[in-house]
């Protein structure tokens, strides 16, 4: 089963400002409080294209807290291990951005967990046609796909008939619910936590753009690095 949602939105600013944010915004939780749950982010690879002009760039990221406490509590420590529900998770990013026709697409991926529930996040930043001549607009369409395959890897594994005899010796836990009704729940609830993530995400690209417009990018560069000194201070 697949669940996907899909979101429009436009930023009152000029494209290359937006994408410009969009790199930026997990620099410091300083300049954007909505990324204090990233706990890293590294730069895999990243090149121009010289026969298209694009720019190609692959970032992986640590995260706090990507799977919502309710699916940890629903599925069995044999899938948890028996782990809080405070854990960490790697999220996989890549982008194209091409400044000549003015557009970025982006796609992001939950590398852990990701045989339970598999999170996959595209982006599209456009220059609104109808402002192509100012741009001083950007519109950003996005689409989550959301799918477990928690329930299939049961099926698999045991076998239909087994799998049953089994959900009867485990205290109920699969029979309550069945494969296709925990796939269900899981996507349900990841979609409606993720709905409210994106409005987060809204805002704090939002902070990123007000700082560049008031600072410019050398002043919101100095003041993340003006950040991470106290940071290092404190450690």
């Amino acid at each position: 089963m697949v669940l996907t949602h899909t979101t429009n939105h436009t930023y009152s600013h000029p494209f290359p400002t937006v994408t410009l944010a969009f790199f930026l915004r997990y620099c410091s939780p300083q300049l954007n409080p909505f990324s204090q749950h990233v706990m890293s982010t590294d730069t895999l690879s990243s090149h121009v294209d010289p026969a298209t002009g694009r720019l190609h760039t692959t970032r992986i990221h640590l995260k706090k807290s990507r799977m919502p406490p309710a699916i940890m509590k629903m599925l069995p420590t044999s899938i948890t291990g028996g782990a809080a529900t405070e854990k960490a998770s790697y999220i996989l990013e890549t982008s194209v951005v091409d400044m000549k026709e003015g557009w970025m697409s982006t796609e992001s991926r939950n590398l852990n967990f990701a045989g339970v529930l598999s999170v996959v996040e595209k982006q599209i930043y456009t220059i609104p046609k109808s402002t192509h001549e100012n741009g001083n607009t950007t519109d950003v369409a996005t689409t989550v796909v959301f799918r477990s395959r928690f329930g299939e890897r049961i099926r698999d594994k045991l076998g239909h008939l087994h799998a049953h005899e089994v959900e009867q010796e485990k205290g109920g836990f699969f029979s309550r619910l069945g494969a296709h009704g925990i796939q269900r729940s899981i996507e349900s609830l990841a979609s409606k936590k993720t709905q409210d993530q994106l409005g987060k995400s809204r805002e704090g690209m939002r902070l990123i753009l007000e700082r560049l417009r008031q600072s410019g990018i050398m002043g919101v560069l100095e003041l993340r690095k003006m950040a991470r000194e106290r940071n290092m201070e404190k450690a």
